[in-house]
């Protein structure tokens, strides 16, 4: 896994996974900013909930939120798989928004991946690595009983 600085992605701590904040950032550090750059089923994904219209007057605003939204969701997703867990074990989110008018199409965003609400803090920072193009940064904190 690529990492932009010399921290852990992840770390377990007894039944405690602690997340470091993940940024939509692809393998080839390139900051997502368009729908163009999700899989297939991230775009249906966000169709469903009425994101990526095909409209460029629409879809240039939308974008950058709602595609960087449903990446850095799927990737705790990925990360709680890879320490054994699940989205369902995710006891915790802190986010991070440049802009809290980013907030509903993250909220819209972040149904599709939580079936029940997780206790949250909202933050607005002023902003954030790699670059201004990074408009959201989420932390999670799992909870996973060790057997």
């Amino acid at each position: 896994m690529t990492t932009l600085a010399n921290y852990a992605a992840w770390r377990r701590m007894g039944d405690y996974v602690f997340m470091s904040g993940v940024i939509a950032v692809d393998a080839s550090k390139t900051v997502i900013t368009r729908y163009e750059q999700l899989p297939e089923t991230a775009r249906a994904d966000l169709r469903a909930l009425g994101y990526d219209t095909g409209q460029l007057s629409v879809d240039i605003f939308e974008a950058p939120i709602a595609a960087q939204s449903w990446f850095v969701l799927n990737r705790i997703r990925e990360m709680a798989q890879e320490c054994g867990g699940d989205l369902k074990d995710v006891a915790r989110l802190v986010q991070y928004f440049r802009d809290l008018r980013h907030y509903p199409v993250y909220n819209r965003v972040r149904s599709q991946f939580f079936a029940q609400p997780v206790v949250s803090t909202v933050v607005e920072v002023s902003r954030m690595l790699p670059s201004d193009e990074v408009w959201v940064e989420v932390e999670a904190t799992l909870y996973l009983p060790v057997i």
